[in-house]
């Protein structure tokens, strides 16, 4: 009788787990059926291990080059994440005060009649540094030599506020930092990312996207225009962007990183306790800490912390549960379509906790 209970419970579990896999898998497809997206592909990590990654539709459509959890794919705003733990590996050491001026890294970056810009202002999008001019510069083709060199292009613009007083989220930002990391490390970004974060993780597939130079299991760029018709993509160049969205990578690479946070691989446990905070202004509607939004409502805004992804040629989302242990990943090879690829994340979360 007892091995008959036992049985029984284990075929309920067993069909539980076919269940919700069933409705994620349906999830995932019907971003590639349903919403026009060319290829995602999508895994989720409880404790360590990968109990679930799929993939649909296609990294080149025109040659029917299948989407697979391997295929490379931009990651886009994601990056964000990856360099607030760089900049944070560097305030443990003692290598960047969070509250000093930024000129005490970049000496000759102009100053500000009141308020300077510091760390902590970049890190929380709470500089007043500007966006994208327009639609124009976010499609460059520009090739900046190096990330200070990138800073020429929007230095000299005027502040959107006194830096401190309000929150508006800016990739220039992020291209700030990756001068300061580089300034405080006394390496170049890619070489202290490759070292610091990608390597520490195991994550062999993820770098800094270079113009032109296509890897061979690299996606092709798709983009959904706003009446809903995707079509293929120009490159454009992320020289002037890398530290906030110029990494490409896999959908087995970002599990590695998402797990590699929970277990504090990069930064101590403190350090990144005071990453899932809220800084960017109590008064603000938005939840943002150091690279990380915050996703649980008020106050416990950091149980579930991610970050979302957009740029041509790809829309992606991370969301990771550090109590949990949880990892979820949806990467996909078109833009324009995030109003689809964030709410099937939180769908497929809420799947997987449903068991």
């Amino acid at each position: 009788m007892k091995n008959i209970v036992i049985l029984i419970v284990l075929f309920i579990s067993f069909n539980c787990t076919a269940q919700n896999t069933n409705k994620v898998e349906a999830i995932l497809k019907s971003l590639v059926e349903e919403h026009d997206i060319i290829g995602a592909t999508a895994g989720y990590s409880l404790d360590g291990e990968t109990t679930w990654q799929s993939s649909y539709g296609y990294a080149d459509k025109s040659a029917e080059v299948e989407f697979t959890n391997t295929t490379i794919t931009r990651l886009a705003s994601i990056a964000k994440s990856m360099t607030a733990i760089a900049v944070m590996q560097l305030v443990e050491q003692n290598k960047i005060d969070l509250d000093l001026p930024i000129q005490t890294y970049i000496s000759d970056y102009p100053k500000h009649e009141k308020t300077q810009i510091t760390t902590r202002h970049l890190l929380s999008h709470t500089s007043g540094v500007s966006g994208y001019k327009d639609g124009r510069e976010a499609e460059t083709t520009k090739e900046y030599a190096s990330l200070y060199d990138a800073l020429s292009l929007f230095k000299n613009r005027p502040l959107l506020f006194e830096p401190g007083t309000r929150y508006s989220y800016t990739t220039y930002g992020y291209t700030i930092l990756g001068v300061i990391i580089e300034r405080a490390s006394g390496m170049s970004f890619e070489d202290y990312m490759n070292q610091n974060i990608w390597q520490k993780a195991g994550m062999t597939n993820t770098g800094i996207e270079k113009y032109g130079q296509k890897k061979p299991n690299q996606s092709s760029l798709y983009h959904q225009n706003r009446k809903g018709k995707t079509k293929s993509a120009k490159e454009n160049n992320l020289s002037n962007r890398l530290p906030g969205g110029g990494v490409y990578t896999t959908l087995d690479d970002m599990l590695k990183f998402g797990n590699a946070v929970i277990n504090n691989t990069f930064v101590q446990e403190s350090t990144m306790d005071l990453m899932r905070e809220h800084h960017s202004l109590e008064k603000e509607a938005n939840g943002y800490g150091f690279g990380w939004f915050l996703y649980n409502p008020k106050p416990n805004e950091g149980a579930i912390i991610g970050h979302s992804g957009g740029q041509t040629g790809s829309t992606t989302q991370l969301m990771i549960v550090p109590k949990l242990k949880m990892v979820i990943v949806v990467l996909t090879n078109t833009s324009g379509t995030f109003k689809y690829v964030t709410p099937a994340t939180f769908n497929i979360f809420n799947e997987f906790q449903s068991k």
